[in-house]
């Protein structure tokens, strides 16, 4: 017999070895002072349990002043973590962990917009427990993984006007206005914005002065590497908008995470010059036994013959080449959803929300019920196809009425005592 206590100290061994390593490093350089980054590598799942560490990442490019991006950098974590019920297993923590980032998000703009500055905010917040990674974005901060597989695949989606039809037609549904900047004679130029505030993204933290229904609510997206690891490349604008997901990628392939942080800004810097902040993380995911490298580049040259055993290289486009992700058994896609709607993403709760002091819980905000005092989040919904009212999660009044000014249903604007 093989007392408990010595079983459990083994599993906590075995699970702390297999584990995978972290290197990561950080690269910016300032224009405007309004870019922030987070990295933090000692968060605990369960506290006293060592092997229960997870580490998070985050880039924050802030927008009209920086006061959003520095509270946000200071509390979404916390908020995220409030968000999730206590005494989970691994297993049921990393389930919950995409409607926890949802009601934190929506908690940290909440409590922001009370504070009465008009900044706002992007913010890419990347959870890495394990091999599993957890990734919410607002804005168009992006984050990127290059697999061992070879595939460069993105991770957020970008919330820009310009580019996203379907963010157009939901501000517009919620009473936004799209258009170009117009100047003397009526011409329009510029890229697309939402009218009042003039801001080109669809979602977004603060932003008190554009309407609620530019909203914090994340697209989130998890997935669990295979034990050959990957490299994370999370970057602002500063870099997007000089390189390709895929020329960052290739920029840095073979550089130790520091010195590859370091080279994605000094090449975004040589295509596009600092006309932005520049901000940019890497992360390599490595087996603890460190016998796989960061992503390494290709050869530069190859024999006809080589070409010839090896096969043609693929012309497909690289979108199609990250769909394949999947398929090549580098990555394994857990869970992924974009929607802006607070009844779709914060699901269905059969048991109410209860606690155990029979009291009920605000999904967003954690505040204590009573069973009369909360009203269900998918009571009146315009745009849920499927309202159940008598069901959970619940939400207090005050939140009820910031889901409420994200779908339109009413005058949108926070009054600030």
């Amino acid at each position: 017999m093989v007392p408990l206590a010595a079983l459990i100290k083994e599993e906590a061994r075995s699970e702390k070895l297999e584990k995978p390593l972290l290197r990561y490093g950080c690269a910016s350089q300032s224009k405007k002072g309004e870019d922030f980054f987070l990295m933090k590598t000692d968060c605990v799942r369960a506290s006293g349990n060592p092997s229960s560490t997870f580490a998070v990442f985050a880039v924050l490019d802030g927008h009209n002043g920086n006061a959003a991006a520095i509270y946000t950098r200071d509390n979404l974590l916390n908020h995220v973590l409030s968000a999730v019920p206590r005494g989970l297993s691994r297993d049921e923590w990393l389930h919950a962990l995409p409607r926890a980032l949802v009601a934190g998000f929506v908690k940290t703009d909440k409590e922001f917009q009370t504070k009465g500055q008009t900044s706002g905010t992007t913010v890419t917040f990347v959870i890495i427990d394990g091999w599993t990674v957890t990734v919410a974005s607002v804005g168009d901060s992006r984050c990127i993984l290059d697999s061992q597989g070879g595939i460069v695949s993105l991770l957020t989606v970008d919330h820009r006007l310009e580019e996203n039809v379907e963010e157009r037609e939901r501000v517009t549904a919620s009473g936004g206005e799209v258009g170009r900047l117009s100047i003397v004679g009526g011409a329009e130029i510029g890229p697309l914005r939402c009218w009042p505030g003039g801001l080109c993204l669809s979602r977004s933290i603060g932003d008190i002065d554009v309407g609620e229904f530019i909203v914090p609510i994340p697209y989130v997206k998890q997935v669990k590497l295979s034990s050959a690891g990957g490299r994370l490349i999370i970057a602002s604008d500063g870099i997007w908008d000089a390189l390709s997901s895929e020329s960052a990628a290739k920029s840095c392939q073979g550089l130790p995470a520091e010195l590859a942080a370091r080279q994605v800004v000094k090449e975004a810097l040589r295509t596009r010059g600092l006309k932005d902040d520049t901000t940019c993380i890497v992360v390599d995911i490595i087996p603890p036994d460190r016998s796989v490298k960061p992503p390494q580049p290709p050869p530069k040259k190859m024999n006809k013959f080589k070409s010839f055993i090896l096969g043609k290289k693929s012309k497909e486009p690289a979108n199609k080449l990250a769909k394949k992700l999947s398929s090549v058994g580098t990555v394994e896609e857990l869970f992924e959803e974009g929607s802006a709607m607070l009844a779709e993403r914060l699901g269905n709760d059969s048991s109410g929300g209860a606690t155990t002091s029979g009291l009920f819980t605000c999904a967003i905000c954690q505040v204590d019920l009573a069973p009369s005092e909360g009203v269900s989040v998918h009571a009146g919904s315009i745009f849920s196809t499927s309202s159940k009212p008598w069901e959970g999660p619940f939400l207090c009044s005050d939140c009820r009425d910031k889901k409420d000014a994200m779908e339109g249903k009413r005058p949108s604007g926070v009054k600030v005592l």
